[in-house]
């Protein structure tokens, strides 16, 4: 990716940082509608007037995605994905050059950008791509004349010199890629609630927010079902080192500031509970014990670009295994219809699937030094009544497999077991 500068500079908390760059990303909800574009706008230049140079990037307005995808859809069954980009970046647009209007009422010279005109060059995958690289030279030349700099999110223009867009979360992802690429201080994601939470307070009522958390806790936690920030913005801002300020457009408060790990983040055994509940549940009974098997199904659904996730394999008896694995319920048909494709190249006994289950994580850095969490888990949801189909783990995160409809209840046992609500307060210390 295309950078400014070397971007290596020490960690520091917020009150400590002289901010040149802010990058400033505002999602749907943010921008729904007149009055609030309008407010967006007193921010971003209440932000210039502090003296900081100012990249914003917009989302469409509340659902005007979702309307453009509808229409799609009556239009044509099949609508073809590079048309599809050229149909859906155009709400990102709309609010850029909006908001610039709004910032001209102000008395501020504004100037906004499509993707492409921002220099944000990805790969061909349409309705999916990734960043490959930003040439941040056009938009440094505006910040450099003063001007604010709006950039239209979720796009970008492919190495075929196609329109492209990057999928859901796409924003955020621009947003974070552009503070990388222009050795921005901190990149804000301004959004409808005040920050990360320990659990999602819509279940868990005695849910708190987190003063701070480690990129690594973030990148776990996006990745088990917390719907703050998307997946592949929390990848770019681990990767390149971006300090990230989560927090409410609608409200002045400090939110939450997602950094590298620091000593205070390692006194937390567990610092948050994510969970997902449209997941799905594959079963391949009886596969040829062999090796070559798994990579063989695998590489089937990852070329049709679904996403496996929680995976296990029983031990074989009599050179026959059972592999179980998980998949986004959206992705259920359309995997089920690849392995049913692969015919004589995947011979087992039959194939089953669950479309009720969900997921439970709980996410910490303590558990790289502290035994013991997992039997914790496991004891609570025992206690519970609640059963455990299949569990996955890494150095800072245990997730379980469980019914979707013991999901809730779950949750809200194991922040109480883990006293979540006082380790958020402790953090804010």
């Amino acid at each position: 990716m295309g950078r400014a500068g070397h971007y290596n500079r020490p960690l520091a908390r917020p009150e400590e940082v002289h901010i040149a760059i802010r990058v400033m990303k505002f999602g749907g909800s943010s921008v729904a509608d007149a009055e609030k574009i309008r407010n967006v706008a007193r921010r971003i230049a209440g932000a210039r007037e502090q003296g900081d140079d100012v990249v914003a990037v917009l989302s469409a307005m509340g659902k005007t995605t979702d309307g453009l995808v509808a229409l799609a859809d009556e239009i044509s069954s099949t609508p073809a994905p590079r048309e599809m980009d050229m149909l859906l970046s155009t709400g990102e647009r709309v609010s850029c050059a909006l908001m610039a209007m709004a910032l001209h009422d102000l008395g501020h010279d504004a100037a906004s950008f499509t993707g492409s005109q921002a220099g944000i060059v990805t790969d061909t995958a349409h309705t999916k791509a990734k960043i490959i690289e930003i040439n941040p030279e056009r938009l440094l030349s505006e910040l450099g004349s003063g001007h604010i700099v709006l950039v239209a999110g979720f796009q970008g223009m492919s190495t075929d010199r196609n329109v492209t867009t990057l999928g859901r979360g796409g924003s955020d992802t621009t947003a974070v890629a552009l503070a990388a690429a222009l050795d921005a201080q901190v990149c804000e994601i301004y959004t409808d609630v005040t920050g990360v939470f320990t659990a999602d307070p819509r279940i868990e009522p005695g849910a708190r927010k987190l003063p701070l958390v480690s990129h690594e806790e973030m990148l776990e936690m996006a990745a088990s079902g917390s719907k703050v920030l998307a997946l592949r913005s929390v990848e770019v801002a681990r990767l390149h080192d971006v300090p990230l300020h989560v927090r409410s457009t609608f409200a002045p408060d400090e939110g939450t500031w997602i950094t590298k790990e620091t000593p205070m983040m390692e006194r937390a055994f567990v610092s948050g509970i994510a969970h997902k509940s449209d997941e799905a549940k594959i079963s391949l009974l009886g596969v040829e014990d062999q090796p070559g098997v798994a990579a063989t199904v695998f590489t089937a659904l990852a070329d049709s670009l679904i996403n496996v996730d929680t995976i296990i394999q029983n031990v074989g008896v009599d050179g026959r295994a059972d592999l179980s694995f998980t998949v986004p319920l959206p992705d259920l048909r359309k995997a089920l219809d690849v392995i049913e494709g692969m015919g004589d190249r995947l011979p087992h006994r039959e194939t089953i699937s669950d479309d009720q289950i969900g997921k439970v994580s709980l996410v910490g850095e303590g558990m790289r030094s502290n035994p013991g969490i997992a039997a914790t888990m496991f004891r609570v949801l025992a206690s519970e009544g609640i059963n455990i189909q299949m569990i996955d783990t890494s150095t800072i995160r245990i997730t379980v497999v469980i019914a979707r409809d013991e999901v809730e209840r779950a949750v809200r046992a194991l922040h109480e077991a883990f006293d979540l609500a006082s380790e958020a307060e402790r953090r804010g210390v």
